[in-house]
C-alpha cells in the first residue's frame, strides 16, 4: 500500500499526486515512469515520474482524469492509500551528446519534459522549452520552466496566454533564429510529436520523442506497447519510452492508439451508471 502524501488539482481533469514510495525515489531518474494500481482489482496504468524526493520518499505524477482507473484515483483523498506503485521503469533519458536542447511539451506531455528541465538545470546544462495547451488553465509548471530554462515559451490555441498558435509554429520560429540548438525533445499527443519531428528534420536538428503507447505489464512480456522504430519492433516500456523521432513509424503508432476508441466512446460513463454513445 502506498499513501497519497499530497493531492493538487490543477484544472478540472488534471491532478498532481505525490505518492509515498521511498524505494522508487532511491533510483528514479528523468525519463523513467511508474505503474500503479488504485486497488487490488484495478488495471495497471503507467505515469511519468515528474519528481522524486529522497527526503520525503514522495514521487510526483501528473494525471489526466479520463477513464475508469483515473476516476478511481481521483476519488481518493489525500492521506488515503492506493494498492500498488511500482518503479522506476523504462530507460532514463540520455542527452549526453546534445549541446543545447529545446524541450517541447503538449498538454499532459508537460509532465515528461518538466523533470528533463529540472535535471539539466541542476547539472548546469541550460535548455529552452516550449509548452502548449488549449488554454492558459491547462498549462502547468510555468514557474519550473521559467526557472530552469534559458528561454521558456508558452503557447495556447486560444491565445489566452503566451503565443497564440501551435508548438510547431513556435518551434520553427525558434530553430530559424537559434542555430545553437541541436536537439529537439518532444512529448505529447502522437500527431503533435510527428509534426514536431518534421519541423526538426526540416531544420536539420536531431529529434527525440517519448512514446506513450498502450501498456500493460511494463516489463516487455505482454508486447502491448510495441512500436516500430527504424523498421524494427521495439517495446516502449523497456527499450524506451524515448526514441529517435525520425525512426518512429508514427502512422502505425497512431492507428494502434485508436484500437479501443469505439469501446471508449460507448462506455466512458459506465462508472456512474450512465451510458452514453459519444460517437
Amino acid at each position: 500500500m502506498n499513501k497519497i502524501l499530497k493531492k493538487t488539482k490543477f484544472s478540472e481533469n488534471v491532478v498532481e499526486y505525490v505518492i509515498e514510495a521511498p524505494d522508487v525515489t532511491r533510483h528514479a531518474k528523468a525519463g523513467q515512469f511508474i505503474i500503479l494500481r488504485v486497488d487490488n482489482d484495478g488495471e495497471r496504468i503507467p505515469f511519468t515520474i515528474v519528481n522524486s524526493d529522497k527526503e520525503t520518499g514522495g514521487v510526483t505524477i501528473l494525471v489526466q482524469t479520463v477513464g475508469a482507473s483515473t476516476m478511481k484515483l481521483a476519488a481518493k483523498k489525500q492521506g488515503e492509500f492506493i494498492s500498488d506503485f511500482v518503479g522506476p521503469l523504462g530507460t532514463a533519458t540520455n542527452l549526453h551528446d546534445a549541446k543545447k536542447v529545446i524541450l517541447v511539451g503538449g498538454g499532459i506531455g508537460t509532465a515528461v519534459i518538466a523533470p528533463q528541465a529540472k535535471a539539466m538545470f541542476e547539472k548546469g546544462n541550460y535548455c529552452d522549452s516550449i509548452v502548449g495547451a488549449r488554454n492558459e488553465e491547462l498549462i502547468v509548471y510555468k514557474e519550473l520552466f521559467n526557472k530552469c530554462c534559458d528561454h521558456a515559451y508558452f503557447c495556447t490555441d486560444d491565445g489566452s496566454f503566451g503565443f497564440k498558435g501551435y508548438v510547431t509554429q513556435k518551434l520553427a520560429e525558434v530553430l530559424e533564429n537559434d542555430t545553437t540548438i541541436d536537439t529537439v525533445f518532444a512529448v505529447g499527443p502522437l500527431p503533435m510529436m510527428k509534426a514536431v519531428v518534421e519541423v526538426a528534420k526540416k531544420y536539420n536538428r536531431k529529434s527525440l520523442v517519448s512514446l506513450n503507447s498502450l501498456m500493460v505489464d511494463g516489463t516487455g512480456m505482454c508486447g502491448c506497447c510495441r512500436v516500430t522504430v527504424g523498421g524494427k519492433v521495439k517495446y516502449a516500456c523497456v527499450d524506451g519510452p524515448e526514441f529517435n523521432g525520425e525512426l518512429v513509424d508514427f502512422d502505425e503508432a497512431i492507428n494502434r492508439s485508436k484500437s479501443f476508441s469505439e469501446v471508449e466512446r460507448n462506455h466512458v460513463c459506465n462508472l456512474t451508471g450512465e451510458v452514453k454513445n459519444h460517437g
